[in-house]
């Protein structure tokens, strides 16, 4: 199963930056630090979330944990069972198709409409935030891959910031944290042999179709590049099914 390939604390990436306003209340502070544990692995796939323990690893009282888990059960990162408590959402491949087809569907006509109405603001935006991208991805994603996480992040958010839809900026951004979780599990499986894959290439890809205003073909970058993880790991899965108990 996927989740055998979460591992213990030692594998979750480091503490997160501040690429973001300080958190405004203890609420928000332990719901961001949650959510980053459960994106990298720290805290595991079905893992219980007992609050009494909780609570003293995150610095928070109990009523405040239980409003930070009831944040993540609202972004699916979280279950909550009655008289159980709460858990780390499972994965799986099946949950990994459904997520990859619908955050394609959602972005690539974001992106669309983007490209159709992004004004100079939003083109400034949008190069500004690859040439970071671009510096992170020169200074290779092994060496902080926090700040290409976060590289990332700002570039698809610009890319589709031209769309007037709170609604679909809500929903990717949930669907990107789910996705991040994935991208982790493949970072600690590693290349897959006969798997290439140039990163930064697929991200120019769709930044020079995006500023050319070339929706169609910007979309299918963007398609290519989403449903790679997707497509490494079911390759992963089928090449070591019965082979290994780590297989996906």
């Amino acid at each position: 199963m996927l989740d055998d390939l979460l591992h213990p604390a030692h594998h979750a990436g480091p503490a997160p930056r501040d690429e973001d306003p300080e958190p405004r209340t203890f609420t928000e502070r332990a719901y961001r630090a949650l959510r980053h544990d459960i994106v990298c692995g720290k805290l595991q796939p079905g893992q219980r979330l007992r609050v009494e323990h909780l609570k003293d690893d995150y610095d928070v009282g109990a009523g405040t944990l239980r409003e930070a888990l009831a944040l993540l059960v609202s972004d699916a990162l979280v279950t909550v069972e009655s008289q159980r408590g709460y858990r780390v959402s499972a994965i799986s491949l099946d949950d990994l198709r459904d997520l990859t087809d619908t955050r394609v569907r959602l972005e690539t006509e974001a992106l669309r409409q983007s490209i159709r109405l992004g004004d100079a603001r939003w083109e400034a935006s949008v190069r500004e935030t690859f040439a970071r991208l671009s510096e992170a991805e020169a200074a290779g994603l092994a060496r902080d891959p926090e700040l290409w996480e976060t590289a990332n992040r700002r570039f698809h958010e610009a890319l589709i910031a031209g769309h007037a839809s709170p609604w679909t900026r809500h929903l990717l951004d949930i669907l990107y944290r789910h996705g991040e979780r994935y991208r982790h599990v493949a970072i600690r499986l590693g290349a897959t042999p006969g798997f290439d894959r140039d990163v930064h290439a697929e991200h120019e890809a769709i930044f020079n179709a995006a500023l050319a205003r070339q929706e169609a073909r910007a979309a299918l970058a963007l398609e290519a590049h989403i449903r790679l993880t997707c497509d490494m790991l079911i390759r992963h899965a089928s090449e070591n099914r019965g082979r290994t108990s780590g297989a996906i």
